[in-house]
């Protein structure tokens, strides 16, 4: 048997044939998933996208781009290939990763990792000759769509950096931020309906789909950390992966800052993503348990004793000191169990942050470029749905 996050899949018995399809014995074919990507600057809408793959199917395999691939089709990545394995494999929903898996999507890609058909958004992905990378698979019916996420994507979170402002912050009017994000990217031939660029509305469904639902067991070691976890990225991950490893049983719980005290202690236009972003894209990780949305800045006795907390950890970065100039792990350093770890990477929002600002043209390059080939195609269909529909007119009279 195996166990697949929420499905229980048993397979076939060794030896059986089809023709004891109705014997007891025989057991359920474990369907097999493809996605592929570049997941450059991993977002909570990559994170959805995989898990209404996995929801698809039983056993998920996502296959990621090199850094070779991605520069030929769409323009330089952001993250090196190595992070964005790192990335994926964090993901929950993931069962198996493909490096190196190639930009566009064969049916001998499928079979040669036993997949029964590949799943993408309900975007278009084009070459650098702008032909569609599932064009073989969409023909030969492997193919499966699901919804994209609104309100992100990677063009989206470039211009926040680049803008300097807060008015993406979750209570803050956001008129001024999307009369630049209107602009940003934007090819001389207009928006491309899949490169544009919308406001996310939080549901209360979207975090029951990316949370566990589970409760702590008798024998885990409840772990608390808290911080900001903005665009989230492999500093965090590793972060919490060594914060997994502090005990046999771990139930990780992560509290989130709201923006505003955020902005407090990070200062400029920080939290790049809003409180509500930054909950779905830290749910996705699979080190982690449970998230506290809007948490106290100060990890006190009332969050301590509710939540029955035997560790709080904190990585290398600086501790800020709450308002009132005391620290926020006064109260778990006095029970003594306050651990500050080391995680080896060194990675900080930050430094994400500078990437982009100093390959601001490329980055804008890149997106005019693809939003061009993204109009291009857009218009053909558009022109060809037009045809369709003037002969099916004329047909009637």
């Amino acid at each position: 048997m195996i166990r697949n996050g929420s499905h229980e899949v048993e397979e076939e018995v060794k030896g059986e044939s089809s023709s004891s399809s109705h014997s007891p014995e025989k057991r359920k074919r474990v369907i097999r998933v493809w996605c592929d990507g570049c997941y450059d600057m991993v977002h909570y809408g990559h994170s959805n996208q995989l898990r209404q793959a996995k929801a698809m199917g039983d056993y998920l395999v996502v296959g990621v781009h090199t850094d070779e691939e991605i520069a030929k089709h769409k323009g330089p990545p952001v993250f090196t290939q190595a992070e964005r394995y790192k990335m994926i494999r964090a993901i929950k929903w993931v069962d198996e990763i493909v490096e190196g898996a190639p930009y566009v999507t064969t049916l001998e890609t499928l079979d040669k990792y036993n997949c029964d058909f590949c799943v993408h958004g309900d975007d278009i992905t084009l070459t650098v000759d702008g032909k569609d990378t599932y064009d073989e698979v969409k023909r030969m019916g492997r193919y499966r769509e699901c919804k994209r996420t609104q309100g992100v994507s990677t063009t989206d979170l470039v211009g926040r950096m680049l803008l300097l402002t807060k008015a993406h912050h979750s209570n803050i009017d956001n008129t001024a931020y999307q009369l630049h994000t209107d602009n940003f990217g934007k090819g001389p031939k207009g928006h491309s309906p899949w490169t544009g660029v919308s406001q996310f509305l939080q549901t209360s469904q979207k975090i029951i789909q990316f949370a566990s639902g589970k409760e702590p067991q008798p024998g885990d070691t409840i772990i608390y950390v808290a911080g900001a976890f903005d665009l989230f990225h492999i500093g965090h991950v590793d972060f919490l992966e060594t914060v997994h490893k502090q005990a046999e049983k771990p139930y990780v719980i992560v509290g989130l800052h709201f923006d505003q005290e955020v902005n407090r202690y990070k200062g400029k236009n920080y939290p790049i993503m809003n409180i509500h972003e930054r909950t779905l894209s830290v749910l996705a990780c699979r080190y982690v348990s449970e998230v506290v949305i809007g948490a106290p800045y100060a990890v006190g006795k009332d969050l301590l004793d509710h939540f029955k907390v035997d560790l709080v950890c904190h990585g290398k970065t600086e501790v800020f000191p709450d308002t009132d100039g005391t620290d926020p792990y006064d109260e778990p350093k006095k029970r003594g169990i306050f651990r500050v770890l080391d995680s080896g990477s060194d990675l900080t929002t930050d430094d994400i942050v500078q990437r982009i600002i100093e390959n601001r043209l490329q980055f804008e390059a890149r997106n005019q470029k693809k939003e061009a080939k993204e109009m291009a195609v857009f218009e053909a269909l558009k022109h060809k749905d037009d045809s369709l529909k003037t002969e099916a007119a004329l047909a009637k009279n």
